[in-house]
């Protein structure tokens, strides 16, 4: 099997992942980091003048796939340009969210009269570094992880860092602030009824956020890649997903 046709399928199947998550008014499309991409548009790139050739790589996929999903809405293709704090600037009336990995880019793209807010993460399924696991997660999540296999530790600990990935880039446009890990707990649903479910509790204040809010998202794995989704839907008001004891 040649690396560019591993490639594609490996991004098939981060798409197919993803699809699963997102409710039928997402646009999601996806692209290879690896194979040349359509060059972002100039004032997309102006951000971007001492980055180096792989990050310009993944730049230009993630714009790409982001503009293939405008496409699916039967928009015109339009500029997603780079924000000072880094985040995309969707187009007026659309949200959307851009990640990637080593091997696949997604994108995906609403109208805001339907999603508030979105957002994906997609990680390689690999361990996570156990000298990050302190960092990534809080004490409560570290309890449990520690009642585990050393052998299993890891793994559920990416699921961990994944799932508070898409909750804090889900969040971001309507607080626009800076977190730490430790801001928000991760709980797993393992009903037969909600597979891959998940929840975020904020367990402080970030305005519009209360403390105690829970965000709801989902997570999927398959073929070595791990992706999470958060969305937010338009009627979605303070304080959102909010479950109260």
């Amino acid at each position: 099997m040649t690396m560019a046709f591993a490639s594609s399928l490996q991004g098939a199947d981060a798409r197919a992942l993803a699809r699963s998550l997102l409710p039928g008014s997402v646009a999601l499309s996806s692209t290879d980091p690896r194979a040349p991409q359509p060059a972002a548009l100039p004032e997309e790139r102006a951000a971007l003048t001492r980055a180096r050739p792989a990050r310009l790589r993944e730049f230009d996929a993630g714009r790409a796939a982001a503009r293939a999903a405008m496409a699916t809405l039967g928009l015109p293709p339009a500029p997603v340009l780079h924000g000072a704090d880094r985040a995309p600037v969707w187009p007026e009336g659309l949200t959307g969210t851009i990640t990637h990995c080593a091997t696949a880019c997604l994108a995906a793209v609403a109208r805001q009269r339907d999603i508030r807010a979105l957002a994906l993460d997609l990680e390689e399924d690999s361990p996570l570094p156990e000298e990050l696991i302190g960092t990534v997660c809080t004490p409560e999540e570290h309890d449990h992880l520690a009642a585990l296999p050393r052998s299993e530790r890891g793994a559920l600990a990416k699921r961990i860092f994944c799932a508070k990935e898409a909750s804090y880039k889900a969040q971001y446009p309507l607080s626009r602030t800076l977190f730490d890990f430790q801001t928000l707990q991760i709980g797993f649903d393992d009903a037969p009824g909600a597979p891959g479910a998940f929840t975020a509790r904020f367990l402080r204040a970030v305005p519009p956020f209360d403390a105690e809010t829970v965000l709801r998202g989902r997570l999927a794995t398959g073929n070595g890649l791990i992706v999470a989704a958060v969305v937010l839907p338009a009627c979605s008001q303070p304080p959102f997903a909010l479950d109260r004891p």
